[in-house]
């Protein structure tokens, strides 16, 4: 078995139309995770007092920042989105955990669960653009 025929190319060309919407989803959601990575990174106040009701200290706050910092430019190079949506999607994941557990109503989970299932789509979306010796590592 050749190794062209282990990788599962698209048949067609996309429809415009789905190349226009991924591209504008990718945009939408790379400046709302670079903007909401760099407003932990400077500090701002209602970030610092969330990130101390956790108790996961203001590392986390750090850490949180600048990877979605880092994912929201990843959505928009080709290569990167889907690896960037995938890594978004696990932070939404843990972010609508921590609403579910917190004191806060149930209902604030709804917008990073929302949004984990909108970047899930993301990366079914983009998984052809992600390099296949990337894609490889992925297969059983």
């Amino acid at each position: 078995m050749s190794q062209s025929t282990l990788v599962r190319e698209p048949a067609t060309t996309p429809h415009p139309l789905r190349t226009t919407g991924r591209w504008a989803l990718s945009i939408l959601f790379g400046a709302l995770f670079a903007y909401s990575g760099a407003v932990k990174l400077a500090g701002d106040p209602e970030q610092v007092e969330g990130f101390e009701e956790l108790g996961w200290g203001q590392w986390f706050r750090y850490f949180i920042g600048a990877a979605e910092v880092a994912g929201g430019i990843g959505l928009l190079i080709p290569a990167l989105a889907a690896l960037a949506a995938a890594g978004l999607a696990v932070i939404m994941a843990g972010a609508t955990f921590v609403h579910l557990l917190d004191e806060h109503p149930a209902y604030f989970a709804l917008i990073p669960a929302v949004l984990g299932v909108v970047l899930v789509l993301m990366v079914r979306a983009n998984w052809h653009r992600t390099p296949s010796a990337i894609r490889g590592a992925f297969r059983r």
